[in-house]
Protein backbone atom coordinates (compact mmCIF):
# COMPACT_ATOMS: atom_id res chain seq x y z
CA UNK A 1 0.00 0.00 0.00
CA UNK A 2 1.27 3.43 -0.93
CA UNK A 3 0.85 6.77 0.78
CA UNK A 4 1.27 10.38 -0.29
CA UNK A 5 3.99 12.47 1.34
CA UNK A 6 3.54 15.67 -0.67
CA UNK A 7 1.34 17.06 -3.43
CA UNK A 8 0.85 20.30 -5.33
CA UNK A 9 -1.35 21.64 -8.10
CA UNK A 10 0.29 22.05 -11.51
CA UNK A 11 -2.39 22.97 -14.04
CA UNK A 12 -6.08 22.34 -14.65
CA UNK A 13 -6.78 19.02 -12.89
CA UNK A 14 -3.20 17.80 -12.82
CA UNK A 15 -1.25 17.44 -9.60
CA UNK A 16 2.30 16.42 -8.78
CA UNK A 17 2.36 13.76 -6.08
CA UNK A 18 5.29 12.39 -4.11
CA UNK A 19 4.93 8.95 -2.57
CA UNK A 20 6.59 7.22 0.38
CA UNK A 21 8.97 5.33 -1.93
CA UNK A 22 10.34 8.63 -3.28
CA UNK A 23 8.64 8.40 -6.66
CA UNK A 24 7.08 11.58 -8.00
CA UNK A 25 4.18 11.23 -10.39
CA UNK A 26 2.01 13.58 -12.41
CA UNK A 27 -1.63 12.68 -11.95
CA UNK A 28 -4.41 14.01 -14.21
CA UNK A 29 -7.63 13.66 -12.24
CA UNK A 30 -9.82 15.41 -14.82
CA UNK A 31 -11.25 12.17 -16.24
CA UNK A 32 -12.00 10.89 -12.72
CA UNK A 33 -14.16 13.70 -11.32
CA UNK A 34 -17.48 11.86 -11.55
CA UNK A 35 -20.18 11.85 -8.91
CA UNK A 36 -21.51 14.43 -6.47
CA UNK A 37 -18.49 14.44 -4.12
CA UNK A 38 -16.13 15.32 -6.98
CA UNK A 39 -18.39 17.88 -8.71
CA UNK A 40 -16.90 20.90 -6.85
CA UNK A 41 -13.41 19.78 -7.95
CA UNK A 42 -14.31 20.39 -11.59
CA UNK A 43 -13.85 24.10 -10.83
CA UNK A 44 -10.09 24.62 -11.03
CA UNK A 45 -10.09 27.28 -8.31
CA UNK A 46 -11.59 24.77 -5.89
CA UNK A 47 -9.42 21.92 -7.17
CA UNK A 48 -6.32 23.97 -6.27
CA UNK A 49 -7.33 23.83 -2.59
CA UNK A 50 -5.96 20.31 -2.21
CA UNK A 51 -3.83 19.29 0.75
CA UNK A 52 -2.25 16.12 2.06
CA UNK A 53 -4.08 14.70 5.04
CA UNK A 54 -1.83 13.22 7.74
CA UNK A 55 -4.83 11.15 8.87
CA UNK A 56 -5.47 9.41 5.54
CA UNK A 57 -2.05 9.83 3.86
CA UNK A 58 -3.60 11.02 0.62
CA UNK A 59 -4.74 14.14 -1.17
CA UNK A 60 -7.99 15.68 0.13
CA UNK A 61 -10.13 18.73 -0.55
CA UNK A 62 -12.22 20.90 1.81
CA UNK A 63 -15.39 18.89 1.05
CA UNK A 64 -13.59 15.68 2.17
CA UNK A 65 -13.26 14.37 -1.39
CA UNK A 66 -10.19 12.19 -1.75
CA UNK A 67 -8.61 9.50 -3.89
CA UNK A 68 -6.93 6.34 -2.73
CA UNK A 69 -3.15 6.74 -2.73
CA UNK A 70 -2.89 3.40 -4.55
CA UNK A 71 -5.20 4.75 -7.28
CA UNK A 72 -3.08 7.90 -7.61
CA UNK A 73 0.06 5.76 -7.81
CA UNK A 74 -1.48 3.52 -10.46
CA UNK A 75 -2.72 6.27 -12.81
CA UNK A 76 0.19 8.66 -12.30
CA UNK A 77 3.01 9.11 -14.78
CA UNK A 78 6.42 8.97 -13.18
CA UNK A 79 8.65 12.02 -13.55
CA UNK A 80 12.33 12.07 -12.81
CA UNK A 81 13.35 14.43 -10.03
CA UNK A 82 16.88 13.87 -8.80
CA UNK A 83 16.97 13.90 -4.99
CA UNK A 84 19.73 16.51 -5.03
CA UNK A 85 17.51 18.96 -6.91
CA UNK A 86 14.33 18.19 -5.00
CA UNK A 87 15.65 19.93 -1.89
CA UNK A 88 16.64 23.12 -3.67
Amino acid sequence: MHYVTDACHLADHTIKVQFEDGLVKLVDLGPHLDGPIFEPLREVAYFKRLKVSPDTDTVVWPNDADFSPDFLYEIGEEVSEPAAQAGR
